[in-house]
């Protein structure tokens, strides 16, 4: 089979299954998928409107918040297309042009995210160590190009892989183990050398999660160490109190996420609904958690 270009990528197709195991239970299934679709949907939107209305909420962690409720937003409707297709209509086919876009949202929007989470970690750690500077070190014109940089870095980091994929010959099948498209899963299905895309897929994990997670873990532990040197033990609860949702955020986000990632990469024995999961349910936990907190 020749290589994709735009001759061909217009007939090549790929099919996805759902969830492996499952297919005659896809109905069913899909009545809890789709009441959790809407409530992320209802809710990432009321999140949103709620912080753009109320003035007493337009501080900067309350951006932050928004960004990540917009950020799950985008994820929910990147993956809903296909996953309620299959579910509902047994729509299993979807075009190269349209599987590379999916794949091209879902990847960018999860490491807009990840950089949203270390936005946020940073935020608190200027709140508690630097309380007098959080006013001037954190203005809106800072948290927007904090925001931008997070969708640029994400955008221009993944953008090399559709074209990486596009030229890829795909002899071996064109059946994806999910409901929706995924770079290492597409990458598997070609009979060429892969070998590229492991070492930039790794690269480019190293440079957003890799380093998101060191420098929350790093913004945690000077956080750590200043609230020990509170004398008071009322402040100090107080002070990671404020800290608590945003954990358990970064949790929901980073333990999914690689765990995805290592059944990709070395869990070739597990069952494939193991990984098939993951996605689906993710959008909205992390800000929904923080906006119970934060309010």
């Amino acid at each position: 089979m020749a290589p994709l270009n735009d001759t061909n990528i217009e007939v090549l197709r790929f099919f996805l299954i759902g969830i492996p195991g499952l297919e005659k239970s896809h109905f069913w299934i899909s009545i809890p998928f789709s009441s959790v679709y809407f409530l992320s949907l209802l809710g990432n939107l009321s999140i949103i409107h709620v912080i753009r209305t109320d003035v007493t909420l337009h501080e900067p962690m309350y951006y932050f918040l928004a960004m990540l409720a917009l950020t799950d937003l985008g994820l929910c409707l990147s993956i809903l297309p296909t996953v309620m297709g299959i579910f509902w209509f047994d729509a299993r086919e979807i075009g190269i042009p349209a599987c590379f876009t999916q794949l091209f949202f879902i990847h960018t929007l999860s490491l807009v995210e990840s950089s949203v989470l270390l936005s946020m970690s940073i935020d608190r750690y200027v709140a508690i160590c630097n309380p007098l500077r959080y006013s001037t070190v954190l203005t809106p014109a800072r948290i927007i190009r904090m925001g931008l940089s997070s969708v640029f870095r994400s955008a221009l980091l993944i953008l090399p892989l559709p074209f990486l994929l596009k030229h890829f010959q795909y002899c071996h099948s064109h059946v994806l183990a999910h409901a929706y498209c995924l770079h290492l899963e597409i990458m598997k299905l070609a009979c060429s050398s892969i070998i590229v895309n492991h070492i930039y897929g790794l690269f480019v994990m190293a440079c957003t999660v890799g380093v998101d997670s060191l420098l929350i873990f790093l913004s945690y532990a000077l956080i750590l160490r200043t609230v020990l040197s509170i004398a008071s033990h009322h402040e100090r609860l107080r002070a990671l109190n404020t800290c608590v949702s945003h954990i358990c955020a970064v949790l929901l986000f980073y333990i999914p996420m690689i765990g995805l990632s290592l059944v990709h990469r070395f869990g070739e024995h597990l069952p494939h609904y193991t990984s098939s999961c993951h996605m689906s349910s993710k959008p909205s936990k992390s800000a929904n958690a923080l906006l119970r907190s934060l309010s």
